[in-house]
């Protein structure tokens, strides 16, 4: 009996035994996965916010939660404003790209949207009359052409030039003619729907007079204000008598003045080029300009003659009833004598003209001045 109760014994002591470690098993299992499942939420926590653009709290462990949020939020905000911005700073580039075309139409001149003017313009009233007994004052003249801009420049405002014209005359001393030919023939390239500028290029001083290196001047100062495509060379006491002689450029160099009063309104010689012509920026480069060593009266006209049938050119002409004009009589000015080197020197234009023109002016201008009817450039040309 003693043993069977010492067997038992060490059986119930191994069973307690194993109860005892099966407890401690089972709460050791229980503690760690509660301690588990307590990390889980916070590290679950802690990789949301490394994946967001938030700043973490456990940057700054010292802080209390409720203010450890409330510094979180406010550089959230600062870094949406942040953000904002440099979404903002992307856009501008984009969005002023996208804005210059419409800020550079807004600031072409009016006369820009418009249509082409037609060929033959519909204002032209054809034979004028043209009258040199009546009295004459600019104001008078002024107040007759209020639509003219500074310096004599005008362009039509129902359409688009056909060409931008810049009307060159060599000038001194010629203030009652400068009347008639500005009270004339402003409304008269207004109504031929010209783009066009007036410049009077006036010779200071009282040295021998240079008729066509002053055209050469006028030509060189024009463009320095406007991109001109054609030319007008215009003595002042010229008057056009049909308005549908129109101051413009052609396919071949073009004589304007073809009909004279003084001529009996017939051409003189075939080979005339003086008065008034016009010349496209091509032609007058091909030719090198006009002579610049024709002092006083006379033989400039030829020798640009000369230098256009060099070039294989043509003289165009309007019909002799459209060409008609009148000149202002006159006596013949000091200071401008006919030259008596002109016939030497138009025997040798084809020798000279690639030397002595646009490509060798030289002048000094000596006072700019802008009138409501035109533009006044004097200069010093020089002494023979």
């Amino acid at each position: 009996m003693a043993g069977d109760s010492t067997v038992n014994f060490s059986l119930l002591h191994r069973t307690c035994k194993l109860v005892v470690l099966l407890c401690f098993l089972h709460i050791s299992v229980t503690v760690f996965f509660y301690v588990r499942s307590l990390d889980i939420p916070s590290a679950f926590a802690r990789n949301q916010q490394s994946h967001s653009n938030s700043t973490t709290i456990r940057n700054i462990p010292e802080l209390t939660p409720g203010l450890a949020l409330k510094i979180t939020e406010t550089k959230n905000k600062d870094q949406t404003k942040e953000q904002a911005a440099n979404v903002k700073k992307a856009e501008e580039p984009e969005k002023k790209k996208a804005e210059e075309p419409e800020k550079k139409k807004a600031e072409e001149p009016e006369k820009k949207k418009l249509e082409k003017c037609p060929e033959t313009s519909p204002l032209l009233v054809g034979p004028l009359r043209v009258e040199f007994n009546m009295a004459l004052d600019l104001q008078q003249v002024e107040k007759e052409n209020p639509n003219l801009r500074p310096g004599g420049r005008s362009w039509p405002t129902a359409c688009t030039a056909q060409q931008k014209v810049a009307i060159i005359i060599p000038f001194r001393k010629r203030e009652e003619h400068l009347k008639f030919w500005l009270y004339y023939l402003h409304p008269i390239l207004q109504r031929q729907q010209l783009d066009y500028g007036v410049y009077v290029i006036n010779q200071d001083g009282d040295e021998t007079f240079n008729r066509a290196k002053l055209l050469n001047i006028g030509y060189v100062e024009a463009l320095k204000e406007y991109d001109y495509e054609c030319f007008v060379f215009s003595d002042v006491d010229l008057i056009p008598m049909d308005d549908r002689n129109t101051y413009k450029c052609f396919s071949q160099p073009r004589h304007l003045s073809v009909s004279m009063d003084k001529f009996g309104f017939k051409l003189p010689y075939n080979q005339y080029f003086g008065g008034v012509s016009s010349l496209s920026k091509e032609q007058y480069l091909k030719i090198n300009g006009f002579p610049n060593n024709y002092w006083g009266w006379g033989g400039e006209d030829d020798d640009i003659f000369n230098r256009l049938s060099s070039k294989g050119m043509s003289i165009s002409r309007p019909s002799g009833e459209t060409g008609k004009c009148r000149m202002i009589r006159h006596q013949r000015d000091k200071q401008n004598d006919p030259n008596p080197q002109r016939f030497n020197r138009i025997a040798h234009t084809r020798e000279t003209m690639h030397t002595d023109g646009i490509n060798s002016l030289t002048y000094r201008v000596v006072k700019a001045e802008k009138f409501h009817l035109y533009t006044l450039i004097t200069v010093d040309v020089g002494k023979p």
